[in-house]
């Protein structure tokens, strides 16, 4: 009798920590999925500045042309090179998400797509105001 008791209880255990795992496992999965779908928003708004940022720019390169000013076509070509990294970092972060990477992975290349642009929009103001 003590035997067919002590069964039962090792039973009801050992369902009971099958059922908080799959609890943890799910509960774990829903909040990994809510990071990336925030992760994915601030991924379009970070491809929407950056548009914006790349057209304001773009519409400068006929007056560098013309210009003839050699400093002008280098901090042209250093303020191209701010953007290109902007772009680079973006795509990294697209990348990361379209892959599946671990939330701290994503949250790391999110920050770095962030400073990047936070870089590029100063490269771009600053040249604006060179000229």
């Amino acid at each position: 009798m003590t035997i067919s008791i002590l069964g039962v209880i090792m039973i009801i255990a050992t369902a009971g920590i099958f059922i908080y795992i799959g609890i943890e496992t799910l509960s774990s999965g829903v909040t990994s999925n809510v990071d990336t779908s925030s992760a994915y928003d601030e991924l379009a708004t970070l491809k929407s500045e950056y548009s914006s940022l790349k057209l304001q720019f773009d519409g400068l390169k006929r007056e560098v042309a013309t210009s003839g000013n050699d400093d002008l076509k280098q901090k042209y070509v250093d303020t191209e090179l701010q953007l290109v990294k902007a772009q680079s970092a973006i795509s990294d972060l697209e990348s990361a998400l379209s892959t599946k990477k671990e939330p701290e992975e994503i949250e790391n290349r999110l920050d770095i797509a962030k400073k990047e642009l936070q870089a590029a929009k100063t490269a771009v103001s600053n040249f604006r105001a060179f000229l």
